[in-house]
């Protein structure tokens, strides 16, 4: 198997097992909770991002990475988080949390489809070796980002539901 199929057969397979675990066990408990509530939950675990500035960081991916893949990777997860951490830390100033909420939505969900595209231009797929340990960032960690990115977005554009009544309609 070449690096590309086995590359690309990771990172399908990260989605398949990401939406087998989150319908399984994520997906019951976000739908159940207050929209706020769910919101919080998935901002805490996009606050991480912080950690895509490994892409730049001397030492840990190859020199041979590409600086046009790198940069825009490490400064979009690190923008993301950011967002993510003020959401959180705005949340009793609802108006600014929403705003925070909807921020780091968009700039991550930009950022990663920017970063696919990227990763498809400089051939990164042939080339896995290139991310060296951030190997798995793509593979397990990206796939959860974008799932709960929709997620997201699929709560922010529902209508209002109080948790009650939407587990009052499933115990029905």
């Amino acid at each position: 198997m070449t690096t590309e199929t086995l590359f690309r057969t990771h990172l399908i397979l990260g989605y398949v097992a990401w939406l087998l675990c989150f319908g399984a066990y994520v997906w019951p408990r976000l739908r159940v909770m207050d929209r706020l509530e769910a919101h919080r939950a998935i901002a805490t675990l996009h606050s991480f991002r912080f950690f895509g500035l490994v892409f730049i960081l001397p030492g840990v991916v190859s020199p041979d990475l590409p600086a046009s893949f790198a940069n825009f990777a490490a400064w979009g997860d690190f923008a993301t988080g950011v967002l993510a951490m003020l959401a959180l830390l705005s949340v009793r100033i609802r108006a600014l949390f929403w705003l925070f909420v909807v921020a780091f939505n968009l700039v991550g969900v930009v950022d990663l489809v920017v970063d696919y595209y990227d990763a498809i231009q400089v051939g990164l797929p042939a080339h896995a070796e290139w991310l060296a340990s951030t190997y798995a960032i793509p593979v397990i960690y990206v796939p959860l980002l974008m799932i709960t990115h929709v997620t997201a977005f699929y709560f922010l554009a529902r209508p209002r539901v109080s948790a009650g009544a939407v587990g009052l309609a499933g115990a029905a």
